[in-house]
């Protein structure tokens, strides 16, 4: 009848000793699977050679019990063999009859328990580092936030600067290689108590034990420095740097995703101050979130509420001295802040995902606005300015076709903005994009060149056909020092002739005086904007300050 059994099984006496084994257990011990045990043998010995923990004691005092008092027979499942190594078996008793003779099976369990301990694995670290993951750095988090000894825990979120750059020139394996090298350079930067884990993406977190503030300030410097040396990917040396976030706490003030999100907004602020830095948190930038969070919430409504509106910046042609386009402002008309300029929530726009509506409703307000001009005898170009995520979602030809056709515009009466530094982002995708537009009849222009630092051959291989000087080169060219406000002005006029010898007309941005209206004339440009000019306004009183702008013009005349 043992024989007859598939899993290994021995027949036990009142005492313990092997009486039989079955055919399936000589096989087994031959491939090494059960324990090494013949007729004769004593069963609690064998058991307790090779391995005595308390699983097997709870195993070995369930087989007296049945030998002494019956019951319901014994199902248990225990390690046997030396630890760590040794093999899981679900071991299975039966008592035979009043003699207190066992019968005990041994199934072999250890695959199983291994998927699951695997299972269990993967759900806990990071497949690619095998670091902590996001889920068990909270669990470690909070466990260090809950010691009563009174020591400070400290977090660090860190983001990898640029390194959308490094999977979108060298591929996603070369992506997976710097991850690695970054988890392994991280974990040598740090203490034998700190904890490195890997939060998803390109940003990892470093749980400090016993770290004050000043603790995790020298702990955040020295993770940065493990960027200092170059990264070997795809046969090259790439240099990367990283933005720090820091935030510690004492046990108990805290629970760990607080902390990990003080981090996280610290690592933001490092990122916005120009990476490469190390920022700590503060108080204001959970206050600036929550601002953020609820312009995200109120903007998301206002647009469908109508509390956006444009007012338009006349575009003066500096020989003619007319007006021949305007540029279009957002300002939205909050209900309890007022007017609010687009710096108040264009950015909040742009983090949110919000700008491409906005963006949509603005080119369709501007659009039948200049409609409505044209057909007034008003014949004004509308710039609408656009922002880096519109050009990168792949919409903008779509969404500026659609305002056109539904308002009746013609093209060349619209002018679309991108400012120097996003047409530096992705500066194929952007060529790609205005030349479409430009075929179209839609005239694209690059805004506040002279900003940024962006490569001088990007910009002038710009399909564009307007040139934007940014308003600090042009207000530096009046009120200031000598040699500052000549600086300026050689600065402008380089502008100027670059915008001419690649085609383009220029455009002086910010001009606030009659010194630097006549100065930014002189040095040649072709159209100026600024308060000197006029001010925003509403769509409906362009056509009132044209005409009496015109008036005034025909009186001096006379």
């Amino acid at each position: 009848m043992l024989d007859a059994l598939p899993a290994p099984t021995v027949l036990l006496d009142g005492d313990g000793t092997v009486l039989v084994r079955n055919a399936a257990w000589a096989q087994a011990d031959l491939a090494g699977t059960v324990l090494p045990l013949s007729v004769g043998d004593d069963y609690a010995e064998a058991v307790l050679a090779a391995r005595d923990d308390d699983d097997v004691r709870v195993l070995l005092d369930g087989l007296g019990e049945l030998t002494e008092h019956g019951g319901a027979p014994v199902s248990v499942d225990v390690a046997l063999g030396p630890a760590p190594v040794g093999r899981w078996v679900h071991v299975q008793a039966a008592r035979l009859d009043d003699s207190g003779q066992l019968v005990v099976t041994h199934t072999d369990i250890t695959a199983s328990v291994e998927a699951v301990r695997d299972g269990a694995r993967r759900a806990l670290y990071d497949h690619l580092t095998d670091l902590p993951n996001r889920v068990h750095l909270q669990e470690l988090v909070e466990a260090e936030l809950a010691r009563v000894d009174g020591r400070s825990t400290a977090v660090l979120v860190l983001d990898v600067d640029e390194f959308k750059s490094v999977n979108d020139s060298l591929g996603h394996d070369a992506g997976d290689l710097l991850i690695r090298q970054v988890a392994s350079r991280l974990s040598h930067a740090v203490g034998e108590l700190d904890t490195v884990g890997r939060m998803g993406g390109d940003e990892f977190v470093v749980l400090g034990r016993d770290v004050d503030a000043a603790g995790a300030h020298d702990l955040a410097e020295r993770c940065r420095a493990a960027f200092t040396e170059p990264f070997a990917l795809a046969g090259a040396m790439v240099p990367l740097t990283a933005s720090i976030g820091v935030a510690v706490a004492d046990a108990g003030t805290h629970t760990a995703a607080d902390l990990v999100r003080d981090a996280d907004l610290a690592k933001y602020a490092a990122k916005a101050a120009g990476r490469n830095t190390v920022t700590a948190f503060s108080d204001d930038l959970r206050a600036s979130a929550q601002r953020r969070l609820r312009v995200t919430t109120e903007l998301s409504d206002a647009i469908e509420a109508g509390q956006m509106v444009v007012h338009y910046q006349p575009l003066l042609h500096l020989r003619t001295r007319t007006v021949t386009g305007v540029e279009a402002l957002v300002r939205w008309e909050h209900p309890e802040r007022g007017l609010l300029p687009p710096s108040e929530f264009v950015p909040v726009a742009e983090a949110s995902g919000l700008v491409d509506e906005l963006t949509r409703w603005v080119l369709a307000t501007v659009a039948r606005d200049a409609a409505a001009w044209d057909a007034m005898g008003l014949p004004l170009t509308a710039a609408v300015n656009i922002s880096a995520t519109h050009m990168g979602s792949g919409t903008l030809v779509s969404d500026v076709t659609r305002a056109l056709t539904t308002s009746g515009l013609r093209p060349e009466r619209l002018v679309l903005e991108l400012t120097e530094t996003s047409v530096a982002e992705d500066p194929e995708r952007a060529a790609e994009q205005f030349a479409e537009l430009r075929v179209s009849g839609i005239e694209v222009s690059i805004d506040d060149f002279g900003s940024g630092f962006s490569c001088l051959g990007q910009i002038v291989s710009m399909p564009a056909g307007i040139l934007k000087i940014d308003k600090s080169l042009v207000q530096g060219i009046a009120g200031s020092g000598h040699k500052q406000a000549s600086q300026s002005a050689a600065a402008v006029e380089t502008v100027v002739s670059l915008a001419r010898a690649c085609g383009m007309r220029s455009v002086a941005e910010g001009v606030e005086t009659p010194e630097q209206l006549a100065t930014v004339a002189a040095l040649g440009c072709t159209y100026a904007q600024g308060f000197v000019i006029a001010r925003p306004m509403p769509a409906e009183d362009l056509p009132r300050w044209l005409g009496s702008r015109s008036r005034r013009r025909a009186a001096l005349a006379g």
